[in-house]
């Protein structure tokens, strides 16, 4: 089986990076269950929005982040059964690419370069599932969609769901 995994949201956590960073910088009180449903810059004051969008062009933003719960356990199991590639939009932010290949290298060392897909549009991909918290990249994949629930997308229906890595192990190991 061929398996396609996002990176932000999915194996690594931009939505907390994104909360801890304002709530540094601005003093604020945001978490995860405050911002349920909507986009962290959408829950800070219009002054702040800009600043909240602009965290994914720092240096370091995407190299520091921390690992979704599970997902390296899990997915160390699924490379070992199946063709496990990580698929991510690394094309945006100027410094993404380099900082996520150094990231996977650092957490996710057994899936080796040749399996990671940094690009910008995901409908290019052709596999079995798909495992990925944006609703408009698991609508154009033929296999199976896997929506890992993010606080962004909570809200979301019509894929589906996966709340944690563990759910995923017991649908694909």
């Amino acid at each position: 089986m061929i398996i396609f995994v996002d990176m932000d949201e999915v194996i690594a956590d931009t939505y907390g990076a994104h909360i801890e960073i304002y709530n540094t910088e601005f003093k604020g009180e945001l978490t995860s269950d405050t911002c349920k449903g909507s986009e962290v810059w959408h829950m800070v004051p219009e002054a702040h929005q800009e600043s909240v969008r602009k965290h994914a062009t720092r240096r370091g933003f995407f190299r520091n982040l921390k690992p979704i719960a599970g997902s390296q356990e899990i997915l160390a199991r699924l490379a070992d059964k199946h063709e496990v590639y990580i698929a991510s939009a690394a094309m945006q932010f100027p410094n993404s690419l380099e900082e996520k290949s150094e990231w996977l290298d650092e957490h996710f060392p057994f899936i080796p370069w040749q399996n990671r897909i940094l690009c910008g549009h995901k409908h290019i991909l052709k596999g079995d599932v798909l495992i990925d918290d944006r609703s408009f990249n698991l609508e154009t994949f033929d296999g199976r969609s896997l929506q890992f629930t993010s606080p962004h997308n909570v809200n979301t229906t019509g894929f589906e769901r996966v709340n944690t890595w563990f759910e995923i192990g017991e649908k694909l190991l």
